[in-house]
C-alpha cells in the first residue's frame, strides 16, 4: 500500500500570499515580478517548500522573514541567470577594437579595472579577460583585472570554478574555435577554464541595490542582460549606485534590449549599449 505523504501535496499560494512573495523577491532582488510568473515562482520554489516540509508558500514566506540564513537560499531561486560566451558580437568588437586601443595609449603604466556587476555564472567575466588576452599579445605591458559579482552565491561558485558543459561550450568552440583552444582546456561536450585566465578574475556577492563595498574605482563596467527585470524606479537606482565605483571617463555597458533613454541619468549614450559619464543629468 502507498502512503501520500503530506509534503508531497503543496497548496496553492492563496493571493496574499503570491503577492507576499511578489514583494519579497522585489525586496531583496529588486526583480519586478507579476501575478502572470506566478507558476514561474511557484515552480522554482516548490522544491525548497518540499525538502523544508512545508504544505504552503504562506508558510515559507514567514520562513524567508523569519530566518536571515534562508533570504540567500531564496535570493538563489528566484533570480534568473541567462548568460553566454561573448554576447552580442559588436559589444565585442567595441571592446577590442576601440575601447581597449584607446584607453591603453591613454592610460600606460596603470591597470585596466573592469567590473562585470551581474556575472552569473562567470561566462561574461571570462569573455571579458580572453579578449584581454588577446590584446596583450600584441601589447605585453598591458595588465587588467576584473571583478566579477553577482547577487546569487550558487552562480559565483560555478564561476570560480570555470568550469562549463553543454550548449554553452558547444557555442563557444564553434564560433570562436581559436579562443576555445587557447582558454579552455577540453572538448565541445565539457571544458575548464586555463588557470592563467582565472588569475585575473575575482568572484564576489553583491547585490545591485547597494553600493559596492569596499569601493573602487572602474574604467568600465558591464551590466548586462539585469536591468530588464527591473522597473524605471529600480534602473535608475541601480545605475546611479554604480556612478561612484566609476572613473569619470569610465564607460558602461548594457545589454542588448537595455536602454537610459527613459530615465534621468547621469549617463548619455554613446553608441548603441555604450554609455559614457556626464556632470550633469540629462
Amino acid at each position: 500500500m502507498t502512503t501520500l505523504n503530506a509534503v508531497d501535496t503543496i497548496a496553492e499560494p492563496t493571493p496574499a500570499a503570491l503577492q507576499a512573495l511578489i514583494g519579497l523577491v522585489h525586496r531583496h532582488t529588486g526583480i519586478a515580478m507579476t501575478e502572470r510568473k506566478s507558476e514561474l515562482l511557484q515552480g522554482r520554489l516548490r522544491p525548497r517548500l518540499k525538502a523544508l516540509a512545508l504544505t504552503s508558500y504562506d508558510a515559507y514566506f514567514k520562513r524567508v522573514e523569519q530566518q536571515a540564513e534562508e533570504v540567500q537560499v531564496f535570493i538563489n531561486m528566484v533570480t534568473t541567470n541567462d548568460t553566454a560566451f561573448f554576447r552580442t558580437p559588436h559589444v565585442w568588437e567595441y571592446f577590442s577594437t576601440r575601447y581597449l586601443p584607446h584607453w591603453a595609449l591613454a592610460n600606460p603604466g596603470r591597470p585596466l579595472r573592469i567590473w562585470s556587476a551581474a556575472a552569473a555564472t562567470g561566462e561574461e567575466a571570462y569573455s571579458i579577460a580572453m579578449r584581454c588576452e588577446e590584446f596583450k599579445r600584441t601589447v605585453p605591458r598591458f595588465e587588467y583585472q576584473v571583478l566579477a559579482t553577482d547577487i546569487s552565491t550558487a552562480v559565483l561558485e560555478t564561476g570560480r570554478k570555470g568550469l562549463y558543459a553543454g550548449r554553452s561550450v558547444e557555442r563557444m568552440k564553434e564560433a570562436w574555435p581559436a579562443l576555445f583552444d587557447r582558454y579552455l582546456s577540453g572538448d565541445a561536450r565539457s571544458a575548464s577554464i586555463v588557470p592563467a585566465l582565472k588569475m585575473h578574475i575575482d568572484f564576489a556577492k553583491h547585490n545591485l541595490l547597494t553600493r559596492l563595498r569596499p569601493m573602487a574605482q572602474f574604467d568600465i563596467v558591464f551590466l548586462r542582460n539585469v536591468l530588464i527585470y527591473f522597473d524605471a524606479d529600480i534602473q535608475k537606482k541601480v545605475v546611479d549606485l554604480l556612478r561612484p565605483a566609476m572613473r569619470d571617463d569610465a564607460r558602461l555597458i548594457l545589454g542588448e534590449s537595455e536602454s537610459l533613454g527613459r530615465i534621468e541619468t547621469c549617463y548619455r549614450s554613446e553608441l548603441p549599449l555604450v554609455y559614457s559619464i556626464q556632470s550633469e543629468p540629462a
